[in-house]
């Protein structure tokens, strides 16, 4: 029972860092534009370079933030594949696939921190295929974002909802929001690839959820009824 209220502490707390973690990035790489940001100041290359350290503590928290997202489902694993293993590793593949995207995201942050000190070094000789690189590394961002932190990462809190509302490890009210608001979120991303702009409202409810299902966590955990018949269950199995 205390080892249930350790780990939902523990993803509460990787939650909240999941969620902030990409908020703290825009505050030393947002003139890089992106789904938050919008478009890239048009000195960007030039202030890349000068922005060194500022640029490597963004990518710094961006592999915080992986590391916060693939914490989640180790932590919960043990706890979800109790109620169902096939779904539980659904849930961990999907979280997995969205920290390898923000990996990739850091990585193509560092590449352009290294075109960029070229475009300084080199005196800017030929700024257009300067640009259209840069261009290109700027794609990768936002793509691996929407793919990864969107389209995944959307699946991944349908599912994660959708097992809680089963097994009623937090209350159904919290766990059937957390759903409908990972359906449109999932649904808001998905339109994006094909130039459908829905708004930014649309991913409000999942936000907000998120955090206060973190703040229950920290504060609630699971529920301990459902924790203590599962222990109640599997010591009959094992007799």
């Amino acid at each position: 029972m205390n080892s249930s209220k350790t780990t939902a502490r523990i993803v509460g707390v990787l939650f909240i860092i999941a969620t902030g973690a990409p908020i703290l990035t825009h505050f030393f790489i947002g003139f890089l534009g992106g789904e938050i940001a919008g478009e890239p100041v048009p000195d960007y290359l030039t202030r890349v370079s000068a922005q060194e350290t500022q640029v490597l503590i963004g990518m710094f928290v961006e592999l915080f933030w992986a590391l916060a997202v693939v914490g989640i489902p180790v932590m919960l694993y043990p706890i979800l594949r109790k109620h169902n293993e096939a779904l539980a590793l659904g849930f961990f593949g999907l979280r997995f696939i969205e920290a390898l995207s923000t990996i990739v995201v850091s990585i193509s942050l560092l590449t352009l921190l290294t075109l960029s000190q070229e475009f300084v070094q080199a005196g800017a000789p030929d700024a257009s295929y300067y640009l259209t690189q840069g261009t290109l590394l700027l794609a990768v961002r936002d793509w691996a974002f929407m793919i990864g932190s969107g389209l995944f990462w959307s699946l991944s809190a349908l599912v994660l909802n959708f097992i809680l509302y089963q097994s009623k490890l937090i209350p159904r009210w919290l766990s059937g929001w957390g759903f409908i608001g990972a359906i449109l979120s999932f649904v808001t991303y998905l339109l994006q690839f094909f130039s459908i702009n829905l708004g930014d409202i649309l991913f409000l409810p999942i936000a907000l959820q998120e955090m206060v299902f973190a703040v229950w966590l920290i504060v609630k955990g699971f529920d301990s009824f459902v924790i203590a018949s599962w222990s109640a269950s599997s010591g009959m199995n094992n007799a």
